[in-house]
């Protein structure tokens, strides 16, 4: 059951359709992440959620009560900005209490509920502190108590990360999600981040120019993309465009991609032959062979020339210029100790293959997304090019 719904939410500046016919619902004690790239409406969505925006159409519902029309402090949300907002002259305790003091409530409540919010946050020891004498971490825990302590319905974080140095952020990610777990109230999170988002929500509306392309679980999202805006946005990608060819092992059909021999994918979209269709690949999907390997009949393989080597660590990155014009990024994990194997190394002779289940056939070819397609792709992506810059 829905617990908050955004019904045909419209909203316009300057004639301009910042969200545009967003109908969405989210449900209770959930983490749901708005994730899009900039300019696409996310955070427009969330300060209409929160009362700092009116919008043009639609309406908004929270527990079955309309509150598009109430103001701020009359909804039982509360927002934690990407910068805290913390009030730099009041000590900690202090911060955490404000809420409480507006709302006018006994020195007695008021001590108890700051007393749980710096146990539940781990702020013991701190509550004397100004905001200057802590951490960005710790901050970020006073501005997430601050919000709570007024016990809302819904909790939203507006790129809420952003600030924090990498480890920080990972950190605060295990953080956030024990947090959750604890209070037990819906968490709305806007980023731009594809990783935060992947990494905490139970669920994600991945949005781009005032629309939402697709909504579902993290894995759903990554693994089966219905655009090829979400394919592209969500990690680093190879698209191969063909013509649908005719039907080959039961559901697999053959795809006819300029310069390749053969391509076998599995046609769960049921399209038909003659019809144009995209191919996502995931880098980590395919693998790179210094020999050819034994043919298969469910395996695609197509010869290559290694371009560029970055070496992670944990894993090498490849990009190869395969037939067709096409540049493929290849991601080869270690998992076994790295001086035993014979390095592939730039400009040598590759073969790459995959299995035809591991190549995921999106719903159609569209023309407007021709951006996503254009040859050769740009160095630094693992994808056929960059996506249009949208601020």
């Amino acid at each position: 059951m829905a617990f908050l719904e955004f019904q045909h939410i419209r909203k316009t500046f300057d004639g301009f359709p910042a969200v545009d016919d967003v109908s969405l619902e989210i449900r209770k004690g959930e983490i749901f992440s708005l994730l899009g790239p900039s300019g696409c409406g996310k955070t427009t969505l969330l300060r209409m959620c929160a009362g700092f925006e009116r919008p043009t159409e639609g309406r908004i519902i929270l527990n079955g009560k309309d509150i598009t029309d109430l103001p701020p402090n009359q909804r039982k949300v509360n927002t934690i900005f990407q910068s805290y907002a913390l009030f730099p002259h009041l000590t900690i305790f202090e911060n955490i209490a404000f809420g409480l003091r507006v709302a006018k409530r006994s020195e007695a409540e008021i001590h108890d509920e700051v007393e749980r919010m710096l146990k539940v946050m781990q702020l013991k020891g701190h509550e004397r502190k100004k905001p200057h004498q802590i951490s960005g971490g710790q901050k970020q825990r006073v501005a997430i108590a601050r919000a709570l302590v007024n016990k809302p319905e819904i909790l939203l974080l507006d790129e809420p990360l952003a600030a924090l140095d990498l480890k920080l952020r990972q950190r605060m990610l295990v953080e956030l999600d024990a947090i959750h777990d604890e209070v037990g109230i819906t968490f709305i999170m806007v980023t731009h981040d594809q990783t935060e988002a992947m990494g905490i929500s139970d669920r994600i509306a991945v949005m781009n120019r005032g629309k939402i392309q697709q909504v579902g679980r993290p894995n759903e999202i990554y693994e089966a993309p219905t655009t090829s805006f979400v394919a592209a946005f969500i990690g680093d990608t190879n698209f191969f465009v063909g013509q649908v060819g005719p039907a080959d092992h039961g559901d697999y059909c053959r795809l006819k991609i300029e310069g390749f021999d053969r391509v076998l994918c599995y046609n769960d979209k049921r399209l038909k032959p003659g019809q144009m269709a995209y191919v996502s690949v995931r880098p980590e999907k395919l693998r790179i062979h210094a020999e050819r390997p034994e043919d298969d009949p469910r395996l695609n393989l197509i010869p290559g020339k290694v371009t560029d080597v970055i070496y992670e660590g944990g894993r090498t990155d490849y990009w190869v210029d395969g037939p067709g014009g096409y540049r493929i990024s290849v991601t080869r994990a270690h998992q076994l100790f790295g001086l035993d194997e014979a390095p592939i190394e730039w400009n040598q002779a590759v073969w790459l293959s995959w299995h035809a289940d591991d190549g995921y056939m999106l719903e159609q070819y569209r023309e407007d997304d021709e951006e996503l397609l254009r040859l050769p792709a740009a160095p630094e992506a693992g994808r056929l090019a960059e996506l249009p810059d949208e601020d």
